[in-house]
C-alpha cells in the first residue's frame, strides 16, 4: 500500500459529535480506558501543544491552502530534476530541524506514556515522525521498539540510496559544513529568532527565498565514498506520498489493532488511509473504538465508533489519574497482558506516574489558535 495525498472531503451526513463537558468528557473516555488492553492511534494533534502545527484545522482543511507534498519519486530520481526537488527538500528540512529537534513532549504524550507504563495501553500507533512518543517513554526517537510503532516512519534519521544510515544532528552538520552560507543565515533566524515557519514534517516555507535554493549542496554520503561510489542521494526515514509503507510495519500496525480489546483514536482526521483502514478492521473485529478529535475526521461516516470533539490536552491527565488511581475492574483479564496493569494505591504511590503526570509542555504554535489533525 503507498502512501497518497489525501483528497478527501472531510464531510459527511453524520450529526456532528455531541456537546460534552470537560468532566463529561474525562468520565467517558476513562470508563473506556477502564477495561485496559487499548492500543491507541495517535496523529498531528497531539503534538500541537508542543508547538508542531497540525496539517488540518478545526474545520478539516489544510492549515496551508497551497500545501503541495513533495512525492517518493521526485526525492529519489536521479536526474537534474530529481536533484534540484532534492536541493529544495534538503534546505527546507535544514532550517526546519532545529525546530523538531528542540521540540519537548507535552501532557497528551506523558498521559499516554504513563499508560503504556502501567499497562493500561501497552501499545502505541502513532502517524507522527518527531519522537515524541519515543521521548515522553524516555526511548531514543527512531529506535524500533514494541511500545511505539512509527507508521508513517522517523524523522530522526537518514539514509542514503544504498541503506547506509545516520542520524539526523549528524547529517544536519553535514549539511552545516557543505553550505557555511545557509548554516550562518540559520545562526541568524536563530539569533534574532525570526525563525521560519515549521511544518509537521520538519520543513519549512522557502518560497519567499525565490530559487535561491539552487545553491544548497547536499552531501555525498562518506560511506559510499569507502566504497568508491559518488552518491548524494539521501532520504530521511519517513514514508513519503507515493511511497509503501514496509510491510513489516503494516503487518505490526493491523497485530497491534488485533491484539486489542479496544482502540482508542487521538488527534487525527483519520485522512490517511494507512490510518483509517486500522479503525476499520477494528470495526470489523466488533472492538469498541472512540474518536478524540477536534472537528470532522474521515471516521465520522462510520456508525459504530464513539466520538468526542475536544482536544486531548485539556482532559488527558484527569483522565489518566481516573483511570489508574481506581483498582482494576473486576472483569479484567489481565491475562492478556504480560504482566498486571499498575492501579490504585500501587499507581498513585509511584515515582514514574506522578513524574509523568506532572511533565510536558503547553505551548501551541502561535498563529494556529485551533488545534488540528493529520
Amino acid at each position: 500500500m503507498r502512501l497518497s495525498v489525501p483528497s478527501i472531503p472531510l464531510l459527511s451526513t453524520r450529526p456532528p459529535a455531541p456537546t460534552r463537558s470537560l468532566q463529561e468528557a474525562i468520565e467517558r473516555v476513562a470508563a473506556f480506558l477502564l477495561p485496559g488492553n487499548v492500543t491507541i492511534l495517535t496523529g498531528a494533534g497531539v503534538s500541537v501543544d508542543s508547538g508542531i502545527r497540525a496539517y488540518r484545522g478545526h474545520d478539516g482543511r489544510y492549515m496551508n491552502p497551497n500545501y503541495k507534498p513533495l512525492f517518493y519519486h521526485q526525492l529519489m530520481d536521479e536526474s537534474r530534476a530529481g536533484h534540484t526537488f532534492r536541493q529544495r527538500y534538503w534546505l527546507r528540512s535544514y532550517l526546519g530541524w532545529p525546530a523538531i529537534r528542540d521540540t519537548t513532549p507535552n501532557p497528551t504524550h506523558y498521559g499516554l506514556a504513563a499508560l503504556q507504563y502501567a499497562r493500561v495501553a501497552p501499545r502505541i500507533i502513532t502517524q507522527n515522525v518527531d519522537g515524541l512518543h519515543h521521548q515522553a517513554l524516555n526511548l531514543r526517537p527512531g529506535i524500533k521498539n514494541n511500545s511505539v510503532l512509527e507508521l508513517h516512519g522517523s524523522l530522526h534519521y537518514v539514509h542514503c540510496k544504498h541503506g547506509h544510515a545516520v542520524d539526523r544532528t549528524t547529517f544536519q552538520d553535514w549539511l552545516s559544513a557543505a553550505n557555511p552560507q545557509w548554516k550562518a543565515f540559520l545562526d541568524e533566524t536563530e539569533r534574532t529568532g525570526n525563525k521560519p515557519r515549521t511544518n509537521p514534517d520538519g520543513d519549512v516555507a522557502i518560497e519567499h527565498l525565490g530559487t535561491s535554493y539552487t545553491s544548497f549542496i547536499v552531501p555525498q554520503c562518506p560511506s559510499c565514498l569507502l566504497e568508491d561510489r559518488v552518491n548524494s542521494v539521501h532520504k530521511p526515514e519517513v514514508i513519503f506520498f507515493g511511497e509503501s509503507i514496509p510491510q513489516p510495519v503494516k503487518d505490526q500496525s493491523f497485530r497491534d489493532v488485533e491484539a486489542a480489546d479496544r482502540l482508542l483514536v487521538i488527534g487525527t482526521t483519520l485522512a490517511t488511509y494507512s490510518a483509517f483502514r486500522l479503525l476499520k478492521r477494528a470495526v470489523e473485529l466488533g472492538k469498541p473504538v472512540l474518536l478524540l478529535n477536534v472537528g470532522p475526521s474521515r471516521g465520522d461516516s462510520i456508525e459504530e465508533i464513539d466520538r468526542i470533539d475536544m482536544p486531548s490536552g485539556l482532559i488527558i491527565r484527569d483522565v489518566v489519574r481516573a483511570v489508574l488511581y481506581v483498582s482494576p475492574p473486576r472483569n479484567y483479564d489481565s491475562k492478556k497482558l504480560t504482566a498486571a496493569p499498575i492501579r490504585g494505591t500501587t499507581a498513585s504511590e509511584n515515582p514514574v506516574v506522578a513524574k509523568m503526570l506532572q511533565s510536558g509542555i503547553v505551548k501551541p504554535p502561535e498563529d494556529d489558535t485551533q488545534p488540528g489533525a493529520r
